[in-house]
């Protein structure tokens, strides 16, 4: 059985099926900050997200990040990687990307173990 979390018109913010949790791409909030502060919105999203699904970020499986400048590599691997739990540091591909709204510089896609 497949549960959906927040289920809108064009999408859900989160599907569990068979034990793993599938998340949206996660954007900031408040576009207006640099892309560290960015970083961190969205992180905290995922962490929410995954705290709903009963798992957590060292259980995620897969992580896929969209800059939109690549510019802001090094300012986001530093949020990331201290955001991380020590010795759980996911598979992860980073590429630049056009984003839906000219004011958000990162988007994060999460898949993660479910406990």
């Amino acid at each position: 059985m497949i549960k959906r979390f927040d289920v809108g018109p064009r999408l859900s913010e989160m599907s569990i099926f068979k034990g793993v949790a599938y998340l949206a791409g996660q954007v900031p909030d408040d576009a207006t900050a640099d892309i560290a502060g960015q970083t961190r919105q969205v992180l905290a999203a995922i962490d929410a997200l995954l705290s709903r699904a009963g798992s957590d970020k060292s259980r995620i499986l897969m992580a896929q990040i969209f800059l939109v400048d690549l510019a802001d590599f090094a300012a986001m691997n530093a949020v990331w990687e201290a955001w991380l739990p020590a010795g759980d540091a996911p598979p992860r591909a980073t590429v630049q990307a056009n984003l839906a709204k000219p004011e958000w510089k990162i988007e994060i896609v999460v898949t993660a173990a479910v406990a």
